[in-house]
């Protein structure tokens, strides 16, 4: 069901965020730090340790995929309500530690690519594999 999906959202969410506020006040920020990218991490974890032990039934997985494949706009929902303007106004360091992560990012693609051996193409799908 769809709505163990929202509840399993709602949970890696809120352990998320309480993760995050532990983590900013341990480095002296008053600031949630990285909770939405714990939450990620959580959902995908939980999601896929649920699926290879056969724990997430059909329903249950459509829900938690289509809401593993709405978190990006969530996330970037809840990136909008960062004081962005107060972090830039606070010196060159915020523009800089973006600008570093922007170049690591753009660093690692080819390596990240190289990860693995090539696997053969999936198979064409079959008629009623394209009506779901």
């Amino acid at each position: 069901m769809v709505l163990y999906g929202v509840a399993a959202l709602a949970v890696c969410l809120l352990s998320g965020a309480l993760v995050g506020e532990l983590l900013g006040a341990a480095v002296g920020v008053d600031a949630n730090v990285g909770g939405v990218g714990f939450a990620m991490v959580m959902l995908v974890v939980v999601s896929d340790r649920l699926r290879r032990n056969g724990k997430l039934p059909e329903a249950t997985e459509q829900g938690v995929l289509f809401w593993s494949a709405m978190y990006i706009p969530v996330v970037i929902a809840m990136a909008s309500t960062q004081n962005v303007v107060k972090a830039i106004a606070g010196g060159p360091m915020a523009i800089t530690a973006g600008l570093a992560a922007l170049a690591v990012g753009a660093a690692l693609v080819p390596v990240l690519s190289r990860i693995g051996e090539p696997a053969e193409p999936l198979p064409p799908l079959v008629e009623e594999e394209r009506e779901v």
